[in-house]
Protein backbone atom coordinates (compact mmCIF):
# COMPACT_ATOMS: atom_id res chain seq x y z
CA UNK A 1 0.00 0.00 0.00
CA UNK A 2 1.33 3.48 -0.90
CA UNK A 3 2.04 6.12 1.71
CA UNK A 4 -0.91 8.15 0.40
CA UNK A 5 -3.41 5.34 0.95
CA UNK A 6 -1.88 4.42 4.30
CA UNK A 7 -2.38 8.03 5.40
CA UNK A 8 -5.99 7.90 4.21
CA UNK A 9 -6.57 4.73 6.22
CA UNK A 10 -5.18 6.54 9.28
CA UNK A 11 -7.52 9.49 8.82
CA UNK A 12 -10.51 7.21 8.22
CA UNK A 13 -9.77 5.05 11.27
CA UNK A 14 -9.22 8.10 13.49
CA UNK A 15 -12.50 9.62 12.34
CA UNK A 16 -14.31 6.32 12.87
CA UNK A 17 -12.95 6.07 16.41
CA UNK A 18 -14.50 9.44 17.29
CA UNK A 19 -17.76 8.67 15.45
CA UNK A 20 -18.22 5.41 17.38
CA UNK A 21 -17.88 7.29 20.68
CA UNK A 22 -20.29 10.08 19.69
CA UNK A 23 -22.95 7.88 18.03
CA UNK A 24 -23.15 5.17 20.68
CA UNK A 25 -22.29 7.20 23.78
CA UNK A 26 -23.71 10.60 22.83
CA UNK A 27 -22.79 13.36 25.26
CA UNK A 28 -21.51 10.62 27.52
CA UNK A 29 -18.53 10.28 25.19
CA UNK A 30 -17.03 13.38 26.81
CA UNK A 31 -17.45 11.78 30.21
CA UNK A 32 -15.95 8.54 28.92
CA UNK A 33 -12.87 10.34 27.69
CA UNK A 34 -12.55 12.30 30.92
CA UNK A 35 -12.77 9.13 33.02
CA UNK A 36 -10.19 7.43 30.83
CA UNK A 37 -7.73 10.32 31.12
CA UNK A 38 -8.27 10.48 34.88
CA UNK A 39 -7.49 6.78 35.17
CA UNK A 40 -4.33 7.20 33.11
CA UNK A 41 -3.17 10.15 35.23
CA UNK A 42 -3.76 8.25 38.48
CA UNK A 43 -1.91 5.21 37.12
CA UNK A 44 1.09 7.32 36.14
CA UNK A 45 1.14 9.12 39.47
CA UNK A 46 0.90 5.80 41.32
CA UNK A 47 3.80 4.45 39.28
CA UNK A 48 5.95 7.46 40.23
CA UNK A 49 5.10 7.15 43.92
CA UNK A 50 5.83 3.43 43.79
CA UNK A 51 9.31 4.09 42.38
CA UNK A 52 10.18 6.97 44.71
CA UNK A 53 8.92 5.60 48.03
CA UNK A 54 9.33 2.53 50.19
CA UNK A 55 7.23 0.77 52.82
CA UNK A 56 3.50 1.40 53.14
CA UNK A 57 3.48 4.31 50.69
CA UNK A 58 4.89 2.04 47.98
CA UNK A 59 2.23 -0.53 48.86
CA UNK A 60 -0.60 2.01 48.52
CA UNK A 61 0.90 3.27 45.25
CA UNK A 62 0.98 -0.27 43.87
CA UNK A 63 -2.69 -0.66 44.77
CA UNK A 64 -3.47 2.61 42.96
CA UNK A 65 -1.61 1.44 39.83
CA UNK A 66 -3.85 -1.62 39.69
CA UNK A 67 -7.09 -0.10 40.98
CA UNK A 68 -7.22 3.00 38.74
CA UNK A 69 -7.42 1.23 35.34
CA UNK A 70 -9.56 -1.56 36.84
CA UNK A 71 -12.00 1.01 38.22
CA UNK A 72 -12.25 2.71 34.84
CA UNK A 73 -13.10 -0.59 33.15
CA UNK A 74 -15.75 -1.38 35.78
CA UNK A 75 -17.39 2.04 35.24
CA UNK A 76 -17.45 1.49 31.48
CA UNK A 77 -18.93 -1.99 31.91
CA UNK A 78 -21.56 -0.78 34.38
CA UNK A 79 -22.68 1.89 31.91
CA UNK A 80 -22.91 -0.76 29.18
CA UNK A 81 -20.34 1.09 27.11
CA UNK A 82 -17.28 -1.11 27.51
CA UNK A 83 -17.62 -2.46 23.97
CA UNK A 84 -17.85 1.11 22.62
CA UNK A 85 -14.60 2.08 24.34
CA UNK A 86 -12.81 -1.08 23.18
CA UNK A 87 -13.91 -0.64 19.55
CA UNK A 88 -12.95 3.03 19.63
CA UNK A 89 -9.55 2.24 21.11
CA UNK A 90 -8.94 -0.46 18.50
CA UNK A 91 -9.77 1.98 15.69
CA UNK A 92 -7.54 4.62 17.26
CA UNK A 93 -4.66 2.12 17.49
CA UNK A 94 -5.11 1.34 13.78
CA UNK A 95 -5.13 5.07 13.01
CA UNK A 96 -1.92 5.78 14.91
CA UNK A 97 -0.15 2.73 13.49
CA UNK A 98 -1.16 3.55 9.92
CA UNK A 99 -0.37 7.24 10.40
CA UNK A 100 3.15 6.56 11.64
CA UNK A 101 3.71 4.10 8.79
CA UNK A 102 2.59 6.74 6.29
CA UNK A 103 5.19 9.15 7.64
CA UNK A 104 8.08 6.75 6.99
CA UNK A 105 10.08 8.02 4.04
CA UNK A 106 11.57 4.80 2.66
CA UNK A 107 13.12 6.74 -0.21
CA UNK A 108 15.62 8.48 2.08
CA UNK A 109 19.17 7.48 1.09
CA UNK A 110 21.15 5.25 3.43
CA UNK A 111 24.77 5.62 4.39
CA UNK A 112 27.00 5.77 1.30
CA UNK A 113 29.03 2.64 0.60
CA UNK A 114 31.84 1.78 -1.79
CA UNK A 115 33.04 -1.49 -3.28
CA UNK A 116 36.37 -2.77 -2.00
CA UNK A 117 38.74 -5.61 -2.74
CA UNK A 118 39.19 -8.66 -0.58
CA UNK A 119 41.39 -8.29 2.50
CA UNK A 120 44.64 -10.24 2.25
CA UNK A 121 45.36 -10.69 5.96
CA UNK A 122 42.13 -10.38 7.97
CA UNK A 123 42.45 -10.83 11.74
CA UNK A 124 39.41 -11.71 13.86
CA UNK A 125 38.95 -11.92 17.63
CA UNK A 126 36.13 -14.14 18.90
CA UNK A 127 34.66 -14.35 22.39
CA UNK A 128 33.25 -17.87 22.95
CA UNK A 129 31.04 -16.68 25.83
CA UNK A 130 29.27 -13.89 23.99
CA UNK A 131 25.63 -14.36 23.08
CA UNK A 132 25.37 -17.63 25.00
CA UNK A 133 28.04 -19.33 22.91
CA UNK A 134 27.23 -18.18 19.36
CA UNK A 135 30.85 -18.58 18.24
CA UNK A 136 30.63 -22.33 18.76
CA UNK A 137 26.96 -22.68 17.81
CA UNK A 138 27.50 -21.16 14.35
CA UNK A 139 31.05 -22.54 13.89
CA UNK A 140 32.30 -19.02 13.31
CA UNK A 141 36.00 -19.72 13.90
CA UNK A 142 36.09 -22.65 11.50
CA UNK A 143 34.17 -20.78 8.81
CA UNK A 144 36.36 -17.69 9.11
CA UNK A 145 39.56 -19.70 8.86
CA UNK A 146 38.21 -21.45 5.77
CA UNK A 147 37.83 -17.99 4.22
CA UNK A 148 41.46 -17.14 4.94
CA UNK A 149 41.18 -15.22 8.19
CA UNK A 150 43.48 -15.52 11.17
CA UNK A 151 41.27 -16.16 14.20
CA UNK A 152 42.04 -15.81 17.90
CA UNK A 153 39.42 -17.36 20.19
CA UNK A 154 39.64 -15.76 23.63
CA UNK A 155 40.32 -17.95 26.64
CA UNK A 156 37.19 -17.75 28.82
CA UNK A 157 39.20 -18.59 31.96
CA UNK A 158 41.53 -15.58 31.84
CA UNK A 159 41.27 -11.91 31.04
CA UNK A 160 42.91 -10.83 27.79
CA UNK A 161 43.61 -7.36 26.43
CA UNK A 162 41.76 -7.41 23.11
CA UNK A 163 43.09 -3.99 22.10
CA UNK A 164 46.67 -5.20 22.54
CA UNK A 165 45.90 -8.37 20.57
CA UNK A 166 44.62 -6.15 17.75
CA UNK A 167 47.73 -3.94 17.87
CA UNK A 168 49.98 -7.00 17.70
CA UNK A 169 48.05 -8.19 14.66
CA UNK A 170 48.52 -4.80 12.97
CA UNK A 171 52.26 -4.98 13.62
CA UNK A 172 52.16 -8.47 12.07
CA UNK A 173 50.63 -7.16 8.84
CA UNK A 174 46.85 -7.49 9.38
CA UNK A 175 44.90 -5.36 6.90
CA UNK A 176 41.46 -5.90 8.47
CA UNK A 177 40.37 -6.25 12.11
CA UNK A 178 37.13 -7.84 13.25
CA UNK A 179 35.32 -9.01 16.36
CA UNK A 180 32.73 -11.65 17.14
CA UNK A 181 31.53 -10.55 20.56
CA UNK A 182 29.68 -7.95 22.53
CA UNK A 183 29.59 -4.23 21.83
CA UNK A 184 32.14 -3.47 24.56
CA UNK A 185 34.73 -5.69 22.87
CA UNK A 186 33.73 -4.31 19.47
CA UNK A 187 34.45 -0.77 20.67
CA UNK A 188 37.94 -1.57 21.96
CA UNK A 189 39.07 -3.14 18.69
CA UNK A 190 37.25 -0.54 16.58
CA UNK A 191 39.39 2.08 18.31
CA UNK A 192 42.56 0.29 17.16
CA UNK A 193 41.21 -0.02 13.61
CA UNK A 194 40.41 3.71 13.51
CA UNK A 195 43.84 4.55 14.92
CA UNK A 196 45.52 2.73 12.00
CA UNK A 197 42.84 3.56 9.38
CA UNK A 198 42.11 -0.13 8.82
CA UNK A 199 38.70 -1.58 7.95
CA UNK A 200 36.77 -3.07 10.85
CA UNK A 201 34.37 -6.01 10.58
CA UNK A 202 31.47 -6.65 12.94
CA UNK A 203 30.23 -10.21 13.55
CA UNK A 204 26.89 -10.20 15.41
CA UNK A 205 27.78 -12.79 18.04
CA UNK A 206 26.83 -10.72 21.09
CA UNK A 207 23.62 -10.76 23.10
CA UNK A 208 21.85 -7.62 21.88
CA UNK A 209 24.10 -6.62 18.97
CA UNK A 210 22.96 -2.97 18.93
CA UNK A 211 25.91 -1.89 16.77
CA UNK A 212 25.30 -4.70 14.28
CA UNK A 213 21.62 -3.75 14.11
CA UNK A 214 22.44 -0.14 13.23
CA UNK A 215 24.80 -1.36 10.51
CA UNK A 216 21.99 -3.41 8.99
CA UNK A 217 23.68 -6.76 9.68
CA UNK A 218 21.97 -10.12 10.19
CA UNK A 219 21.56 -10.57 13.96
CA UNK A 220 19.91 -13.97 13.73
CA UNK A 221 22.70 -15.71 11.82
CA UNK A 222 26.11 -14.15 12.63
CA UNK A 223 27.82 -16.43 10.09
CA UNK A 224 26.34 -14.23 7.34
CA UNK A 225 28.53 -11.38 8.56
CA UNK A 226 31.55 -13.40 7.36
CA UNK A 227 30.45 -12.72 3.77
CA UNK A 228 32.15 -9.35 4.19
CA UNK A 229 35.47 -11.21 3.81
CA UNK A 230 34.65 -12.27 0.26
CA UNK A 231 32.02 -9.85 -1.05
CA UNK A 232 32.05 -6.73 1.08
CA UNK A 233 31.46 -3.01 0.81
CA UNK A 234 32.81 -0.29 3.03
CA UNK A 235 31.01 2.34 5.08
CA UNK A 236 32.58 5.40 6.69
CA UNK A 237 31.00 6.02 10.09
CA UNK A 238 31.52 8.25 13.10
CA UNK A 239 33.12 7.21 16.38
CA UNK A 240 32.46 8.52 19.87
CA UNK A 241 35.36 9.30 22.19
CA UNK A 242 35.18 9.78 25.94
CA UNK A 243 37.84 11.37 28.15
CA UNK A 244 37.48 11.41 31.93
CA UNK A 245 38.95 14.07 34.22
CA UNK A 246 40.68 17.33 33.47
CA UNK A 247 42.96 17.53 30.41
CA UNK A 248 45.94 17.99 32.73
CA UNK A 249 45.26 14.55 34.22
CA UNK A 250 46.48 12.95 31.02
CA UNK A 251 43.79 10.24 30.92
CA UNK A 252 43.52 8.38 27.62
CA UNK A 253 40.39 8.60 25.53
CA UNK A 254 38.06 5.63 25.31
CA UNK A 255 36.05 4.79 22.21
CA UNK A 256 32.31 4.15 22.31
CA UNK A 257 30.36 2.84 19.33
CA UNK A 258 26.87 3.01 20.88
CA UNK A 259 26.50 5.19 23.95
CA UNK A 260 27.65 6.30 27.37
CA UNK A 261 25.06 6.42 30.16
CA UNK A 262 25.15 8.47 33.35
CA UNK A 263 22.91 8.75 36.39
CA UNK A 264 20.33 6.29 37.68
CA UNK A 265 21.06 3.34 35.40
CA UNK A 266 24.82 3.64 35.79
CA UNK A 267 24.47 3.89 39.58
CA UNK A 268 22.26 0.79 39.81
CA UNK A 269 24.41 -1.51 37.68
CA UNK A 270 27.47 -0.59 39.76
CA UNK A 271 25.87 -2.04 42.89
CA UNK A 272 27.43 -5.35 44.01
CA UNK A 273 23.93 -6.71 44.65
CA UNK A 274 22.72 -5.99 41.10
CA UNK A 275 24.00 -9.22 39.55
CA UNK A 276 22.43 -11.41 42.25
CA UNK A 277 18.98 -9.80 42.35
CA UNK A 278 18.39 -7.14 39.70
CA UNK A 279 14.73 -6.38 40.46
CA UNK A 280 15.20 -6.07 44.21
CA UNK A 281 18.31 -3.91 43.84
CA UNK A 282 16.52 -1.54 41.47
CA UNK A 283 13.51 -1.18 43.77
CA UNK A 284 15.76 -0.54 46.78
CA UNK A 285 17.98 2.05 45.09
CA UNK A 286 15.51 3.96 42.91
CA UNK A 287 13.74 5.98 45.65
CA UNK A 288 16.93 7.72 46.81
CA UNK A 289 18.37 8.08 43.30
CA UNK A 290 15.21 9.55 41.74
CA UNK A 291 14.74 12.04 44.61
CA UNK A 292 18.46 12.99 44.64
CA UNK A 293 18.92 11.70 48.20
CA UNK A 294 21.84 9.62 46.96
CA UNK A 295 24.05 9.51 43.91
CA UNK A 296 25.91 12.33 42.23
CA UNK A 297 24.11 15.46 41.07
CA UNK A 298 24.85 15.78 37.39
CA UNK A 299 25.08 18.73 35.05
CA UNK A 300 25.25 18.49 31.26
CA UNK A 301 26.59 20.91 28.67
CA UNK A 302 25.81 20.10 25.04
CA UNK A 303 26.78 23.02 22.84
CA UNK A 304 24.76 25.99 24.09
CA UNK A 305 22.35 23.75 26.03
CA UNK A 306 22.79 23.25 29.78
CA UNK A 307 20.78 20.76 31.84
CA UNK A 308 21.08 20.76 35.65
CA UNK A 309 20.41 17.82 37.94
CA UNK A 310 18.99 15.31 35.46
CA UNK A 311 18.37 11.85 36.85
CA UNK A 312 19.65 10.06 33.76
CA UNK A 313 21.71 11.07 30.74
CA UNK A 314 22.49 9.11 27.58
CA UNK A 315 25.13 10.35 25.13
CA UNK A 316 25.11 8.36 21.89
CA UNK A 317 27.27 8.01 18.82
CA UNK A 318 24.72 9.68 16.50
CA UNK A 319 21.15 10.37 17.67
CA UNK A 320 18.60 7.62 18.19
CA UNK A 321 15.37 7.80 16.22
CA UNK A 322 12.61 9.73 17.97
CA UNK A 323 9.85 7.29 17.00
CA UNK A 324 11.11 4.52 19.29
CA UNK A 325 9.86 4.21 22.88
CA UNK A 326 11.75 6.72 25.06
CA UNK A 327 13.73 7.70 21.99
CA UNK A 328 15.82 4.57 22.07
CA UNK A 329 16.24 1.65 19.72
CA UNK A 330 17.78 2.33 16.33
CA UNK A 331 20.00 4.83 14.66
CA UNK A 332 19.20 5.15 10.98
CA UNK A 333 22.57 6.77 10.32
CA UNK A 334 25.99 6.54 11.90
CA UNK A 335 27.50 9.34 9.83
CA UNK A 336 25.54 12.45 10.83
CA UNK A 337 28.55 14.01 12.54
CA UNK A 338 26.72 14.67 15.83
CA UNK A 339 26.33 13.05 19.23
CA UNK A 340 22.81 12.35 20.43
CA UNK A 341 21.87 13.59 23.90
CA UNK A 342 18.91 12.26 25.87
CA UNK A 343 18.34 13.64 29.37
CA UNK A 344 15.56 12.75 31.81
CA UNK A 345 14.70 14.86 34.83
CA UNK A 346 11.42 14.26 36.67
CA UNK A 347 10.81 15.96 40.01
CA UNK A 348 7.29 14.90 40.99
CA UNK A 349 4.24 12.86 40.05
CA UNK A 350 2.84 15.64 37.83
CA UNK A 351 6.01 15.75 35.72
CA UNK A 352 6.09 11.95 35.53
CA UNK A 353 2.48 11.96 34.29
CA UNK A 354 3.26 14.63 31.70
CA UNK A 355 6.23 12.62 30.45
CA UNK A 356 4.05 9.53 30.09
CA UNK A 357 1.27 11.36 28.27
CA UNK A 358 3.32 13.68 26.06
CA UNK A 359 6.41 11.53 25.50
CA UNK A 360 9.22 13.47 23.84
CA UNK A 361 7.18 16.70 24.23
CA UNK A 362 7.17 16.42 28.03
CA UNK A 363 9.19 18.87 30.10
CA UNK A 364 11.09 16.06 31.81
CA UNK A 365 12.74 14.86 28.61
CA UNK A 366 15.45 16.80 26.81
CA UNK A 367 16.60 15.65 23.37
CA UNK A 368 19.50 17.35 21.62
CA UNK A 369 22.46 16.85 19.31
CA UNK A 370 25.97 18.28 19.58
CA UNK A 371 29.55 17.66 18.50
CA UNK A 372 30.77 17.70 22.12
CA UNK A 373 29.05 16.96 25.43
CA UNK A 374 30.46 17.53 28.93
CA UNK A 375 28.94 15.72 31.92
CA UNK A 376 30.05 17.06 35.30
CA UNK A 377 28.95 16.30 38.85
CA UNK A 378 29.34 17.32 42.48
CA UNK A 379 31.45 14.18 43.01
CA UNK A 380 35.06 13.47 42.04
CA UNK A 381 34.13 10.16 40.42
CA UNK A 382 30.85 8.91 38.96
CA UNK A 383 29.61 5.57 37.58
CA UNK A 384 29.36 5.46 33.79
CA UNK A 385 28.07 2.73 31.49
CA UNK A 386 30.09 2.69 28.26
CA UNK A 387 28.71 0.33 25.60
CA UNK A 388 27.34 -1.86 28.37
CA UNK A 389 30.56 -1.87 30.43
CA UNK A 390 30.21 -0.57 34.02
CA UNK A 391 33.00 1.90 34.80
CA UNK A 392 33.84 4.46 37.50
CA UNK A 393 35.40 7.60 36.02
CA UNK A 394 36.71 10.92 37.35
CA UNK A 395 34.76 14.07 36.49
CA UNK A 396 34.21 15.91 34.28
CA UNK A 397 33.57 13.43 31.47
CA UNK A 398 33.95 14.86 27.98
CA UNK A 399 32.37 13.12 25.00
CA UNK A 400 33.23 14.09 21.44
CA UNK A 401 32.50 12.75 18.00
CA UNK A 402 35.06 11.98 15.30
CA UNK A 403 33.19 12.13 11.97
CA UNK A 404 34.05 9.36 9.50
CA UNK A 405 36.76 7.98 11.77
CA UNK A 406 35.96 4.28 11.24
CA UNK A 407 35.94 2.22 8.06
CA UNK A 408 33.45 -0.64 8.47
CA UNK A 409 33.44 -3.66 6.15
CA UNK A 410 29.96 -5.18 5.77
CA UNK A 411 28.48 -7.78 3.41
CA UNK A 412 27.13 -6.40 0.15
CA UNK A 413 23.97 -8.46 0.67
CA UNK A 414 22.61 -7.75 4.16
CA UNK A 415 19.17 -7.15 5.73
CA UNK A 416 19.70 -3.39 6.09
CA UNK A 417 18.52 -0.99 8.76
CA UNK A 418 14.71 -1.11 9.19
CA UNK A 419 13.05 2.28 8.89
CA UNK A 420 11.71 3.55 12.20
CA UNK A 421 8.25 5.10 12.16
CA UNK A 422 8.40 8.72 13.41
CA UNK A 423 6.10 10.06 16.14
CA UNK A 424 2.50 10.59 15.14
CA UNK A 425 1.77 13.96 13.55
CA UNK A 426 -1.79 14.36 12.28
CA UNK A 427 -1.01 17.47 10.23
CA UNK A 428 1.72 15.66 8.34
CA UNK A 429 -0.52 12.63 7.84
CA UNK A 430 -3.22 14.87 6.34
CA UNK A 431 -0.62 16.47 4.07
CA UNK A 432 0.59 13.07 2.86
CA UNK A 433 -2.98 11.92 2.22
CA UNK A 434 -3.84 14.97 0.13
CA UNK A 435 -0.64 16.41 -1.31
CA UNK A 436 0.84 13.17 -2.60
CA UNK A 437 -2.37 12.49 -4.44
CA UNK A 438 -2.23 15.91 -6.12
CA UNK A 439 1.42 15.43 -7.05
CA UNK A 440 0.64 12.05 -8.61
CA UNK A 441 -2.30 13.53 -10.53
CA UNK A 442 -0.11 16.36 -11.78
CA UNK A 443 2.45 13.90 -13.10
CA UNK A 444 -0.24 11.92 -14.91
CA UNK A 445 -1.56 15.12 -16.55
CA UNK A 446 1.92 16.13 -17.60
Amino acid sequence: MSRRWTARVALAAGTAALVVLVVFAGLGSVVLMGVGWAGLVLTAAGGWWMLTHTGWIRGLAAILVVAAPLGVLILYATAGLLWVVLVSLALWAVAVSAGRAALVDDTAPGMPERSVGRARHPFLIMNPRSGGGKVEKFHLAERARALGAEVVVLDPDRRQDVAELARQAVRGGADLLGVAGGDGTQALVAGVAAEHDLPFMVISAGTRNHFAMDLGLDRQDPSRCLEALTDGVELRIDLGYLRAGEPADGNAERVFINNASFGVYAEVVQSPAYRDDKARTILEMLPDLLTHHSGARLSVRAGELTVDRPQAVLVSNNPYERGDPAGLGRRMRLDSGELGVLSVGVGNAAEATELLLRGSQGRGLTVAAAREVVVDADARVIPVGVDGEALTLPTPVRCRLAPGALRVRVPRDRPGVPHVAPPMDWRRVRTVALTMGRVAAGRETA
